[in-house]
């Protein structure tokens, strides 16, 4: 490793897990195992009975592919391990501005309270604050949210401080207040519950509000509710920018005279006339939302009830991004999601424990684990377009060039304009995630059939099947044996019959649409080959 005074060296380490020795032996036994049963199917084909072998053979056939292909996320773990010290080191003041986006769609179902925790322990994120922006998207334009914002945006004076002072962990105000307080000082007692009586005050205030689906008439005489009327709908509203808490402003400061971080609420408009591409739509407004008002070239989404369980993650975050010799291929990074309330051995295995200890790791030995939806942390340029090159040199050490010198009223209006449901009309927004074909389709009710994948093959085959079986049994019915088939085979004709009017869209996409949601020409005749095998079958 290169020495940091000399501006290089490494700010991630990766190592190799320990005992993949033994575990590729146990694999290897495995892989025997399966062979061995395979080999034992193939070789003992019964005369009677051959639908019951066909069908356990191709389980089995399907249980072998299955753990082959889980193998490659198991099969060279690597561990990740990050220095801070260093980044802080080699950069210190030059750390670049980070852009938090969360999401919410439905203050009832999605309640407030539980999204403004999240927003506070963003806040309290352990990095600087005047170079952390978060804003709240709130697809229903509900001012109940609105109000609960404005709630957390006055808790945070008080609840930064106190992370600060005692640098606990988690700093979601509803999960740390979730358990006892474990320290026998008086002082510190004493500043614990003071603190939770803040936040449960807050948090009745803002329940109390929802419950009753309307504001305090002291917080309506604020001249930023002014833009709510009696005819918005979460259907059907005009696009919302307010800036809560602007970080620029030498005011904005907690109770201990430390800057805040920004605080933007925003509603992006809505109208029945224009798909909204529910939260890639939302993601997208942000994306130009905040290049208008603070412009970090490092953007982390987070889902509205996933609160951040390590203050430090920025900066863990950063190590990649900000690397010398690595990070330029880095586009983002991706932290495992984990859950409350479950058991010690977490008895229904609903915490995702084995893809974040297990299978994580492993992808991680081959670039990378996927996208998961929150808990990432993106390049700017790479959800904007940005095409990766060997040549690219990524620049994120200080401050982009200054596009918010404007006042907040300015930046607001400035920023409702990129929020407008029809900002991405005919414009490379959007694009990638639903076309105007798309679009009609979907407001039709037609179900899109339009990519090859294995499971149209196989949803395909079993529709095409119970079609043949169906009219094979009519057909005796009608022309052979009469009404008196009805006798033997009423309930498979009945079963048979309610699955074919279940894919019935199927049969659509099949024989009858000629759009680009129909079902590819290569699946159809793979579906039909599959079924002339499966009706060859028993008369060989």
């Amino acid at each position: 490793m290169v020495d940091i005074e000399n501006g290089s060296g490494y700010l991630f380490t990766a190592e190799s897990a320990k005992g993949r020795a033994a575990y590729k032996l146990y694999a290897s036994s495995v892989l025997a195992g399966i062979l061995l049963i395979w080999f034992y199917r193939a070789t003992h084909i019964p005369l009677e009975g051959r639908w019951a072998w066909l069908g356990l053979f191709g389980a089995e056939i399907w249980f072998g592919f299955y753990w082959f292909v889980t193998q490659s996320a198991r099969w060279n773990p690597i561990y990740y391990r990050t220095h801070k010290d260093k980044l802080s080191q080699r950069f210190g003041a030059q750390l670049p501005k980070v852009d938090i986006f969360v999401c919410t769609a439905d203050p009832f179902a999605e309640p407030p309270s539980l999204v403004m925790s999240t927003i506070l322990s963003l806040m309290a994120y352990d990095y600087e604050p005047e170079k952390l922006s978060i804003y709240l998207s709130d697809d229903a334009g509900s001012i109940l949210t609105f109000y609960a914002l404005w709630e957390a945006s006055c808790f945070a004076k008080h609840w930064l401080p106190y992370c600060k002072k005692f640098k606990m962990e988690p700093r979601s105000p509803m999960a740390y207040f979730s358990t006892p307080c474990k320290d026998n000082n008086n002082s510190n007692y004493n500043e614990w519950s003071s603190m939770k009586k803040l936040f449960e005050d807050m948090t009745s205030r803002i329940e109390r509000v929802v419950s009753l689906g309307k504001i305090p008439e002291e917080f309506k005489e604020q001249k930023r509710v002014s833009k709510w009327n009696a005819e918005m709908t979460s259907r059907n509203h005009r696009p919302i920018v307010q800036i809560m808490i602007d970080g620029r402003d030498q005011t904005a400061t907690d109770l201990d005279g430390n800057p805040l971080p920004t605080l933007v609420y925003v509603a992006r408009e809505k109208h029945p006339q224009h798909h909204h591409n529910f939260k890639a739509g939302a993601m997208n407004a942000l994306l130009r939302v905040s290049s208008e008002i603070s412009n970090g070239p490092v953007i982390l989404n987070v889902d509205c009830d996933m609160y951040s369980n390590n203050s430090e993650s920025v900066r863990d975050a950063l190590c990649f991004f900000m690397d010398e010799e690595k990070g330029r291929e880095i586009a983002y990074v991706q932290f495992p999601q984990n859950f409350d309330n479950v058991t010690k051995n977490d008895l229904y295995a609903s915490s995702l424990k084995f893809i974040s200890d297990v299978d994580f790791h492993g992808m991680d030995g081959h670039g990378g684990p996927l996208y998961i939806g929150s808990g990432c942390f993106h390049r700017r340029e790479s959800l904007c377009g940005k095409k990766y090159s060997e040549a690219y040199k990524a620049e994120l050490r200080g401050d982009r060039p200054s596009i918010a010198q404007s006042n907040v009223y300015t930046l607001e209006e400035r920023a409702k304009n990129l929020a407008t449901c029809t900002y991405e009309e005919n414009s490379q927004w959007g694009k990638e995630v639903v076309d105007e074909e798309v679009s009609k389709r979907y407001e039709n009710e037609m179900m899109e059939f339009g990519s090859s994948s294995p499971m149209f093959v196989i949803l395909t085959t079993i529709a095409m099947l119970n079609l043949l079986c169906l009219a094979i049994g009519v057909k005796r019915m009608v022309m052979d044996e009469g009404v008196e088939i009805l006798d033997s085979l009423l309930l498979q004709i009945l079963i048979c019959g309610l699955i074919v009017l279940i894919n019935a869209p199927v049969y659509q996409a099949l024989f009858l649409r000629s759009d680009n949601g129909r079902m590819p020409t290569n699946v159809m005749f793979a579906s039909a080959f599959l079924v002339l095998i499966a009706y060859m079958i028993p008369m060989v």
